[in-house]
């Protein structure tokens, strides 16, 4: 027998070179920021700072002349920042990717190129089925703020503007309460042998929370309805004191409104704030106390709220103020387009590492779940369901 003998040929024992993964090759982001048309819309998507962080990698970015204007941010900034200013408005909607804080009008999506990305609020119940239509035709790939999860399943734009909506309808009521604007004169805090303001809170969500730190933070004695027992258990132990909680019981509500100078609606609903609020029991309210319905944008959670405007912001109704504006944090402009801002940029940026919008979305998951056209076609079901349209599963499309 041949000693040397080898089951195997010259040919199979040269090892076969290992097969490596090839590097996904970085893509050029171009960014376009429109100026928002909307009514009374302050906001930008992104900071000068952010722009910076952008253009370092290597991506391009246009705005609008003035986009920044109304949030204190003018053209120089971005210009140091290396944007590109312009004029032209169909020149940023001709961008690949076009952010904006509000959803586009049907004539700025047909300024926008075939295929492109759009990134911006969707604000489902107020849309028609001819923007989805749009979207359709231009073959746009969309995602929306609203909908964005991150890995710890919340939603980070949405949760981040309920925080200022929070904090911000404290500091209307105490703007409110002064003399200067018709108010009953009261100081909203505690001052050493005055009984402190009484604030009522309905609603134990994110918004109610920053309410009911800001209330404390300015000495206020504040109670808080829900009927999650969760969500106030939650909100004692996030507090880290305990306060007075209750579920929504008319009985209990009345009683607290007929004693308190502010009231905070802050209850959303599946589909429309339930009204909690009778206009019997605002009759009943102390003369000049502040109502400040946040839940306006759903319908309000008064039976006696009307919306208003940043410029005529409240009315008069059973002698008690309401402050009716559905865009509370546009109010504070600056601060909500830093935080928009830093929560969009790193996506911007993992965008351009995984090589384009199609490669981050296949292994991003909160992408994903803001994606809500690909191409033309609809991939939300709370979409379709609402407007009765066609819709495909998105990891069909992507794998």
């Amino acid at each position: 027998m041949n000693e040397h003998f080898s089951p195997f040929s010259k040919e199979e024992l040269i090892p076969n070179p290992e097969m490596l993964e090839i590097k996904k090759q970085k893509d050029e982001l171009f960014i376009g920021i429109p100026k928002e048309t909307c009514l009374e819309e302050k906001r930008v998507c992104l900071t000068p700072d952010a722009i910076a962080a952008l253009t370092i990698h290597g991506h391009r970015v246009v705005i609008e002349s003035e986009a920044g204007k109304l949030s204190n941010f003018d053209d120089v900034a971005y210009a140091n920042a290396g944007a590109k200013i312009s004029y032209n408005t169909a020149e940023v909607f001709a961008s690949n990717i076009v952010l904006k804080i509000e959803p586009p009008s049907l004539s700025e999506i047909e300024m926008m190129n075939p295929k492109s990305v759009l990134i911006s609020a969707l604000q489902l119940k107020t849309q028609k089925k001819e923007y989805f239509e749009t979207l359709a035709k231009e073959k746009i790939t969309a995602l929306a703020f609203d909908f964005i999860k991150d890995e710890h399943d919340l939603y980070p734009i949405v949760k981040s503007l309920s925080e200022i909506a929070g904090m911000a309808s404290v500091l209307i009521a105490a703007e409110l309460m002064s003399n200067s604007n018709n108010g009953n004169g009261l100081i909203l805090g505690n001052i050493t042998g005055v009984p402190p303001s009484e604030v009522v809170i309905l609603g134990a969500g994110t918004v109610g929370e920053f309410a009911a730190r800001t209330a404390l933070g300015l000495g206020a004695s504040i109670k808080v309805f829900d009927n999650s027992l969760t969500k106030l258990r939650k909100l004692q132990h996030s507090l880290g004191q305990p306060i007075y909680t209750s579920t929504i019981q008319p009985k209990y509500i009345q009683k607290a409104l007929m004693r308190c100078d502010v009231v905070i609606g802050a209850i959303r609903g599946k589909n429309r704030s339930p009204i909690v609020v009778t206009e019997a029991m605002v009759a009943q309210m102390k003369s000049g106390a502040i109502i400040v319905d946040v839940s306006i944008d759903r319908g309000g959670c008064f039976e006696t709220s009307e919306i208003t405007t940043h410029s005529k912001p409240t009315f008069l109704k059973h002698d008690i103020i309401h402050y009716c504006v559905p865009n509370i944090p546009s109010r504070y402009s600056r601060t909500a387009t830093l935080s928009i801002s830093n929560i969009l940029t790193p996506y911007l940026l993992n965008i351009g590492e995984e090589g384009g919008i199609e490669n981050a979305v296949r292994f991003d998951k909160s992408l994903q779940k803001g994606m809500y056209f690909y191409h033309g076609i609809l991939t939300n079901k709370s979409v379709a369901d609402w407007f009765n349209l066609p819709f495909r599963d998105i990891n069909l499309l992507l794998f």
